[in-house]
């Protein structure tokens, strides 16, 4: 039987990429379990919460009987999601029947959630010993000020200050792949630190996170562990005080590297020190498309194509100036102009003409957000224009699929191919579709599987 492989692009990616016998061994925790119930499409969470009591194995046919002739392909989508995260085993009989039964570890965890209801991971501390907790507007602030001065660091790192306590070991772990250094030159922004700065908070998070996992066993850190606190974590509630004294050494050493990240907060008293979880920590699990945490935005784009940008903050002013003209800045206001020759040096440094939109209509002043739409058409419209006149062609390395044996397995191959951001095009009528090149081997397999 070949085993399902995918491409981490979020939390759940990564930790269904984990090892059999690590991934078996988180479905211990409860909160794992929990998280990962959360995180499944509509239909898998169905099929979870319909066979939770059943100790049998059930036939694929029969499991078919449960969906409508036109969701199959949904259905596809659910099994093969339920079968990487290891939710569901998947066996075969002498008639070569396949069946798929619940993983008894997740499923008796999952049993005991429901019976006895949700505990926190652990108890906050009592309010007469900690003092001074910061309210919930000044955690977030305090959390927005921490990544930005991460950020700021991670992008510029030939600045004196240093802003965070990590080592320069790992702040290297997190530039891979976002910064480039010649010898005897300073480093350089990447097309892919381009494109990080333009991303969202919770998907710069995400790429941060997926980087610290992975270099985890560089510090002597399981990967496993360390998933299963961070999503633990996700679990605390924002604003309540924890005791680290609770926590294990090696959690305590992550949670000092939170703390930089702004994920936490640590504060000390006479006798106990604790930490304070910020929506950046309890939004671990969420899924990247969330848009519950998006920060008040601040730019305002005008016809004439001025920009005017109502912030203070050094990270905001350095992200202007990968698409438009600074001209200059106030204490608190930052004004400048989208030009042909700064929206060119964008386009060459990688950065598309649709991420620039997306991150000026994300971040539109709340008085321009409220108008439909929120950055003037012509301006918009111009950008796409300009990214035209350099972009006549596109090369990307792809695959051709065709001969397909029914259209029940042309639409399921396709929903795959959408699910992982790999579908470039689609011929219904004919049957044929083209994928990225960097996911042709998981396509491959997928269509091996029997159906």
């Amino acid at each position: 039987m070949p085993q399902v492989k995918i491409i981490a692009k979020n939390f759940m990616d990564m930790v269904a990429s984990l090892p059999a016998m690590k991934l078996d061994a988180l479905y211990h925790n409860t909160f794992i379990c929990e998280a990962i119930l959360r995180s499944l499409p509509p239909l898998a969470k169905k099929y979870v919460l319909q066979m939770l009591y059943i100790d049998v194995p059930v036939t694929a046919k029969a499991m078919e009987e449960w969906v409508l002739a036109d969701g199959f392909s949904k259905h596809r989508v659910a099994i093969d999601r339920l079968i990487q995260l290891r939710v569901f085993t998947e066996t075969s009989d002498r008639k070569k029947e396949t069946s798929y039964r619940l993983n008894p570890t997740f499923q008796t965890n999952l049993q005991k959630h429901l019976i006895y209801g949700g505990v926190l991971p652990r108890e906050p501390m009592p309010s007469n010993i900690t003092v001074r907790l910061p309210s919930l507007d000044d955690l977030e602030a305090y959390a927005l000020v921490q990544w930005e001065c991460f950020l700021l660091q991670l992008i510029n790192s030939t600045q004196t200050e240093k802003l965070t306590n990590f080592s320069s070991s790992l702040m290297k772990v997190f530039q891979r792949g976002l910064l480039t250094q010649r010898e005897k030159e300073a480093p350089r922004l990447t097309e892919s630190g381009f494109q990080f700065l333009l991303m969202d908070t919770n998907a710069q998070l995400w790429y941060i996170m997926r980087e610290y996992i992975s270099n985890s066993e560089e510090r002597g850190v399981d990967p496993a562990d360390l998933i299963s606190f961070l999503l633990e974590l996700s679990f605390h509630v924002t604003g309540e005080a924890y005791n680290i004294n609770t926590l294990t050494e090696f959690q305590r050493n992550t949670i000092k590297d939170l703390a930089d990240l702004g994920l936490v907060k640590l504060q000390q008293g006479r006798k106990e020190s604790w930490f304070i979880p910020t929506k950046l920590a309890t939004n671990l699990s969420m899924s990247l498309s969330d848009t519950s945490s998006r920060k008040q935005g601040f730019v305002v784009v005008e016809t004439n194509f001025r920009l005017y940008a109502y912030s203070s903050s050094k990270l905001h002013c350095e992200i202007l100036r990968l698409f438009s003209r600074v001209e200059y800045q106030l204490p608190n206001l930052i004004v400048g102009a989208i030009t042909k020759e700064s929206l060119y040096n964008a386009f060459e440094n990688g950065i598309t003409a649709e991420q620039i939109i997306s991150f000026l209509q994300q971040n539109a002043h709340p008085r321009v957000a409220e108008r439909t739409p929120s950055v003037p058409e012509n301006v918009t419209d111009q950008i796409r224009l300009w990214e035209t006149d350099l972009n006549r062609v596109e090369m990307m390395p792809s695959h051709l699929y065709d001969e397909f044996p029914s259209r029940d397995v042309f639409d399921a191959a396709c929903d795959y191919a959408r699910e992982y951001g790999g579908l470039l095009w689609e011929d219904s009528k004919k049957m044929r579709l083209v994928v990225k090149a960097e996911i042709h081997l998981h396509m491959r397999e997928y269509l091996r599987r029997p159906k």
